[in-house]
């Protein structure tokens, strides 16, 4: 165990004492190992120790001060598996109603307080089997970790190519061509490190819980900086080629379409962009032989066809409309010649409207114009029709 993540628990444990109003403390699946620095929490009612490395039983003694605590769990520690563990620590304990979940009756406290002098000579006993016992398993972990140390600076070695003399020309040389069996090479080792890691039988301790957890940190950060070069050798796509051929990218991946319309000698493209796209992320570049479009810095490459392109072409409406899009504005211009329109001001025949006044109005006297037609001729032998 390294002395900073000691220090780290008791700078916990301590700062806990601070809290005078806290009811409720839970410290499971810790490297905890003796209870201490909990006095000063007067209000505490249920405290939680489990799966933690607490040894020192007879550390118990502590939570007498805490004259609320009605609740104590320790299951998953050492201390547990002490002969007379649960009669010592209801008797010790006068204000605790549950111990690991179960209740504590009253004939229980009574035949625990009258074993209590033979239970707690029976307790220190075993408490100094446990601690030479893990003062065994600290040296233990010790020799674990500079074990551990020095094959990993052998592998380090191995792969920098510090065994042999010509190995760092020869990884200058040769160091495109063999990049796909390090890569192999070193997801083997891996997996066979992996393999013999967890495989390995280690003891239950605090130092095995830490060196698991050190192992998986140094895993994770192992693996983000392998991705972290892929990214940033990601390279763009080839858009042209050296011999000057134009490829047919779709980065973005969007759907479209292009339709040669050879009646009217013009090229249609659809495409279809993001829902609320704003304009200014689009640009539209039409050559003679391609058509690039720029969808938020994204490159998309259509080809339109090998022949040439004669300047007649007409855009079509979409290629007007990603124009417009791209900044381009273009106007609408009509030549009178090739279009009429009817005069709206002549629908409507002028009539004439005679009246006196705005009181007394007379009948309207409408003289319309006569129409000339081609076939109509006037017979004065026939009487007018009334």
């Amino acid at each position: 165990m390294r002395e900073t993540e000691i220090m780290d628990l008791c700078f916990v444990t301590e700062n806990v004492g601070k809290l005078k109003k806290l009811e409720y403390l839970n410290l499971a699946l810790n490297n905890i190992e003796k209870i201490e620095n909990l006095e000063g929490c007067e209000d505490l009612k249920k405290l939680d120790l489990t799966a933690n490395f607490i040894g020192e039983l007879s550390s118990i003694e502590t939570l007498k001060y805490n004259i609320h605590l009605k609740e104590l769990f320790l299951v998953g520690n050492p201390c547990t598996e002490f002969q007379g563990y649960r009669q010592f620590v209801v008797a010790t304990l006068h204000q605790l109603k549950y111990l690991d979940s179960k209740e504590i009756e009253r004939s229980e406290r009574i035949q625990a307080l009258q074993n209590y002098p033979e239970v707690k000579q029976k307790i220190k006993e075993q408490e100094q089997s446990y601690l030479l016992k893990r003062a065994k398993e600290k040296e233990e972990a010790q020799r674990r970790m500079h074990e551990r140390k020095d094959r990993k600076e052998k592998q380090v070695e191995a792969k920098l190519g510090f065994d042999s003399p010509g190995s760092l020309q020869n990884k200058e040389n040769h160091q495109s061509e063999g990049e796909t069996e390090k890569e192999t090479w070193r997801t083997v080792e891996d997996d066979e490190e992996d393999r013999r890691f967890w495989e390995e039988p280690t003891p239950y301790t605090p130092e095995s819980r830490l060196e698991t957890h050190r192992y998986i940190e140094e895993k994770r950060k192992a693996k983000d900086n392998i991705r972290e070069p892929k990214k940033r050798e990601k390279l763009l796509p080839t858009l042209v080629t050296a011999e000057g051929k134009v490829l047919n990218v779709n980065v973005p991946k969007l759907h479209f379409s292009l339709k040669d319309d050879e009646e009217n000698n013009q090229f249609i493209l659809d495409l279809s962009v993001y829902r609320h796209l704003d304009t200014s992320l689009l640009d539209v570049d039409v050559q003679t032989t391609y058509i690039r479009v720029l969808v938020k810095g994204k490159a998309k490459e259509i080809i339109l066809a090998k022949k040439k392109l004669s300047t007649s072409i007409k855009p079509s409406d979409t290629m007007q409309k990603n124009a417009r899009r791209s900044g381009q504005v273009e106007k609408l211009e009509v030549d009178p010649s090739k279009y009429s329109f009817p005069d709206v001001t002549k629908i409507i025949q002028e009539k004439e409207r005679i009246g006196q006044g705005p009181i007394r109005l007379q009948a309207e006297k409408i003289t319309e114009t006569k129409k000339n037609y081609i076939d109509f001729e006037d017979n004065e032998d026939v009487p007018p029709l009334i």
